[in-house]
């Protein structure tokens, strides 16, 4: 069985795994989650969080055993993408779960700016304050964009786990050079009714970035939340 590393996305913290790693658990796999910092129950100030911030908190984490499934959701697409170019002796493979995958000199800004993912419910909702600035989005907004394959006690629950967001790290780009990084095997679990990302941007970067196997759930973004025992199986079959 294998050694997985969970890393959230946007707003979100090591506890959204919850439901997902009993199951990967249950399964044989040696499981952790992790906050990022300034999320969660990490106090980084959020002057300091970075990108960089982000992929080394996922490096300490991965030196702590042996080599892992580095999985992704969502803006955690950046980060293990970006820890896996700065640590790949560390990473057996890359798995990213309805994520974003960018290339090299790519920030997540970036990839939102491109035609495949115009329309998404994201951008337009959120709402950005303060200096650093903090973005948050409405519970209405999340239940609609981001959860709308929930019922309502998944909703719920989700949604009670969600906080404000640094938006200095979508700015930040990848930088991506090396061998052994380029070397790392890499999986995508698309999520065929994402309204965050759109599956035609998920297709755009998976095709590019050479992910196989790729599947898919028929599911909203929030696929931890919609449907956790298909990721479950997902991520079982993706860690062998």
């Amino acid at each position: 069985m294998a050694r997985i590393l969970l890393v959230h996305g946007a707003f979100g913290r090591a506890a959204v795994w919850d439901r997902v790693a009993a199951g990967l658990r249950a399964a044989g796999h040696d499981v952790e989650a992790i906050d990022l910092p300034g999320q969660g129950d990490d106090d980084t100030p959020v002057a300091e969080v970075t990108l960089d911030r982000y992929a080394q908190r996922v490096c300490q984490a991965l030196a702590d055993g042996p080599p892992a499934v580095l999985v992704g959701h969502s803006m955690g697409g950046m980060v293990i993408t970006q820890a896996a170019a700065s640590c790949p002796e560390h990473v057996d493979r890359l798995v990213y779960v309805a994520a974003f995958l960018p290339a090299d000199g790519e920030s997540l800004i970036d990839l939102t700016h491109r035609p495949e993912g115009a329309g998404d419910a994201v951008q337009a909702n959120l709402v950005v304050e303060g200096d650093p600035p903090v973005a948050t989005m409405p519970d209405a907004a999340a239940r609609e964009g981001l959860l709308h394959c929930c019922d309502e006690e998944a909703a719920a629950w989700a949604i009670s786990l969600r906080g404000a967001q640094p938006v200095a790290p979508f700015t930040h780009p990848v930088r991506l050079d090396g061998d052994a990084f380029a070397a790392l095997p890499r999986a995508y679990v698309m999520c065929l009714q994402d309204r965050a990302i759109k599956p035609a941007l998920q297709r755009l970067m998976l095709e590019r970035a050479g992910c196989d196997p790729v599947l898919e759930i028929d599911t909203d973004h929030s696929v931890w939340a919609s449907r956790p025992q298909e990721l479950v199986a997902a991520l079982d079959r993706l860690a062998v």
